[in-house]
Order: C-alpha cells, then structure tokens, then sequence
C-alpha cells in the first residue's frame, strides 16, 4: 500500500493519484478475459459483450434471456422458471436463521422510517387574478430494481432499493437478481417478501438489465432501473438510457477516510478493509496529518488482512487502490477529499462535525468513530446505494424521490391572460412561432 507525503510529492502529484479513470475504461483483468474468450469465442471487452448481449434480448426476448443465462451463469431456465416460485419462498423461509430474520426485519424498518421522513409533497400556489401554479409528484408506475449475487450474496441491497420504492408508492417493483447454482439467495428472497416484492426473476447480467428495458414475452418492461452491479451491469444500464431511466451509473466501491492523530488506527485499517474485501476494484483511502498514524494504519491493515476471508480479494484492492495520504494539515485534507468525492466518507477526528461544513462532494458521511460506514451498509436507514468514481460531485444517494417524477401545472382566469398576453405574444413573435402568438391572441380578443 502507498504513503504519500504531501511535502515530499507536492499537491499535484498527490491529486493525481486521487484521479479516477472512468467506469467504462476500467480493463478488464487477464482471469476474466481468459473466461470471456471460453464463453465468446473471442476477446471482447466489457462493452462489446454488453452490446451484444443487450441488442439480442432486445431482438429475440427470452430466448436470448435463455441463451445468457446458460452461458454465464450455468443456469437452465425456461421461461417458465424465470419467476421465483411460492416453492422457493416456502424453501427460504425453512433454510432461514430466525435471529437473522430478526435483525434483517429491524433494518428495513429502520430504512423505511428515515424514507417516509424525506418524502415529497405536492403543491400549489395561488397568484394574480385567480391564476394558480403547482406540482404534482407522481409515484413511477413499475420499476426494477437490481441486486447483485456474483461473488456474494446482498439482501442489505434489497432493502437499499426496494424500500425507497415502496415509500414512494411504486405500483410494482420487478427485482432481477444472478442466480448462483440455479438458486437465489434465501436471506435475499425473504428480504424482499417482506417489503411487498411480488415478482423476482432469477436473471442477472446484462441480460436482466435489457430484459426489464425492453420486455420480453414474459418479463415485463419498467420505467426505471436501479441498484448496483458489476461492469458488464454498469454498462447495460449506460446503454438502455433513453428507453427507460436509470438511477446513476455506479463502478466500484470506495471509502475514503480522513484522520486526525487522534484517530484510533485499528478502527482506521478496519474500515478500509470493510470496503477492500468487497472487489479488488475497490479503492480505500485515508487522509491525515499525522505520520504516525499513517505508519501505525499501514501495519495494521497488514495484520488485519491475514485473518479475512475474503484476504485475496481485500489484498488486490489494496495493492492496487489503497492508499494513505500525510497531508500538511486537515483543511488540505479536505480539500483532497472534495477532490475525490467519494462514495463513503469517514471522519475519524476529534471533532468531526467541525469539518462536516467543508463537504462537498460525498455520497454519504460517516461522523466519528462509532459511526463506521457498515452502520450504513446495513442499518442506520440512509440509503447505502451511492455515486461512485468521483460523480457525487452531481449524483445524489438513492432516495425516495429517485422513485418520483415531477409533474407542473398551470391554470389561469381569463383576467390573468389577458395581463400577460402582450408579453407572450413579443416573445413568441420574436421566436418567429405565430401559433403560438395566435393561440394567445385569440383568446385574449374574446
């Protein structure tokens, strides 16, 4: 792992270490070309694949829906067995650990509360004359979300999607998932029956994300398409924009740590591992103004990796992300974190809620150290499906709202009109658009 010194490097070597290519330049690593050439017959990058995948379940529906799902995930459906059965629920409630239950039950009740608490209303005003202006917000009629299942399982992603839906008042929430050995994760299934997801297909990929942009014979097409996934995931969702909405275009997971010579550096290299273990695409980073600390969290990110689990994956990320950075003091700190607008932000300071006013770019911010970002993750209620790859500096959190769409609308007296006509019509005409000045002319004349 990399420690940068501020003073040695200087700020714009430094910046340019926090640089993020973008998502859909990110290359593909040798492991799963070598797996690609076997599926596809050729090299092909990411983009490639998704375009060809997309185009033939836009052309041919379930058939090429079959034809993926084979192919990629080692799973045999018909159309038929796309849908989650009652049988499979009826088997995920039986597999299921009751305390697991429990703590899954208390966190979507957690995240619906903060939800119901950011929901937007209608409005209207009145103005001159009798005229009156407003805005309808108008729930989205079906959506599908998406939750990954490669190389785990999220039902904490379920919550993150479908929550918001049914706070908004989705009519219908279609959740595309990957199976793995034919099968959906238990915790992920009752995850969503609990919320009011009635339709869960065992599809994952690309060819989930172009089966709910554009129907197919049995899965039906949405609105709008949220929720994380890997590149080939992003990619479809980049390429089906325009015929349905998406929520954002998502890369890897991220935190990024700023830290005083108070923090504790076992909390420190605990969090950045928390994100590492995730892809080895995943980028940890800290921030401080103390040397110390800045060896002491490298040691132990060392010392906490070897008992992970997931220490291969957490190991490459790492390797090839991890970073700790000496600043010269904590403002400059923040001004790197503001550069890097990263998905999780964490400050472990003193007195971290004098620096929250200097934030400007962050998915989501984590105060102090008792509030580590897998509080987000799970169980606090704020959403934890985020921007990514430096575009929270215009992406928002997912939300209730992501789920709303805006509708304005206009009435006005014959009085009112009249007032204002002479305006429109100079307007119109200077636009060289006479129906438009004559359907103002018109009634004004009455």
């Amino acid at each position: 792992m990399k420690i940068l010194n501020v003073k040695e490097l200087g700020v714009e070597k430094v910046e340019k270490y926090l640089e993020k290519a973008p998502f859909d330049q990110v290359e593909l690593n040798p492991k799963i070309r070598e797996g690609n050439i076997k599926l596809f017959g050729r090299d092909m990058t990411a983009a490639e694949i998704v375009d060809m995948i997309v185009s033939d379940v836009r052309r041919d529906g379930d058939k090429a829906v079959m034809k993926y799902t084979k192919l990629i995930d080692r799973a045999e459906f018909t159309p038929d067995q796309f849908l989650v059965s009652e049988e499979e629920f009826a088997a995920a409630e039986a597999q299921a650990d009751p305390k697991v239950i429990e703590s899954l039950k208390k966190s979507i009740e957690n995240v619906r509360r903060y939800h119901e608490e950011q929901k937007p209303t209608s409005w209207m005003t009145y103005r001159e004359k009798g005229s009156l202006l407003g805005q309808s917000v108008i729930p989205l009629d079906r959506v599908g979300i998406y939750v990954p299942g490669g190389t785990a399982a999220y039902p904490s992603s379920v919550v993150m999607n479908a929550v918001p839906a049914a706070v908004a008042g989705v009519k219908e929430i279609i959740m595309m998932c990957p199976p793995r050995d034919g099968k959906i994760n238990p915790y992920v299934l009752l995850a969503a029956k609990y919320i009011g997801v009635k339709k869960i297909y065992k599809i994952g990929g690309a060819q989930a994300i172009a089966a709910v942009a554009f129907g197919t014979e049995t899965i039906p097409r949405v609105d709008k398409i949220t929720g994380p996934g890997n590149i080939f995931v992003t990619l479809a969702k980049k390429a089906v924009y325009g015929h349905v909405d998406i929520d954002m275009l998502a890369g890897p997971s991220e935190i990024l740590i700023v830290a005083d010579e108070k923090a504790d550096p076992v909390y420190t290299a605990a969090d950045m591992l928390s994100q590492a273990e995730h892809d080895p695409l995943a980028s940890s980073i800290v921030i401080t103004n103390s040397a110390e600390l800045a060896e002491k969290v490298a040691a132990e990110v060392e010392k906490q990796l070897a008992q992970l689990p997931r220490k291969d994956i957490a190991g490459a990320s790492i390797e090839r992300n991890g970073m700790i950075i000496i600043a010269e003091d904590m403002m400059q700190a923040m001004d790197f974190a503001n550069l890097s607008a990263p998905e999780h932000l964490e400050l472990l300071t003193e007195n971290p809620f004098e620096l929250l006013p200097y934030v400007r770019h962050a998915g989501a911010v984590f105060l102090g150290a008792y509030s580590p970002e897998p509080l987000g993750d799970y169980f606090a209620g704020p959403d934890h499906i985020l921007p990514t790859g430096g575009t929270a500096r215009y992406y928002s959190v997912l939300n209730v709202e992501t789920f709303m769409k805006r509708t304005s609308f206009i009435s006005y007296t014959q009085p009112a009109l009249s007032d204002v006509s002479e305006d429109i019509i100079r307007l119109a005409e200077t636009e060289g658009l006479q129906a438009h000045a004559n359907a103002i002319r018109l009634r004004r004349e009455k």
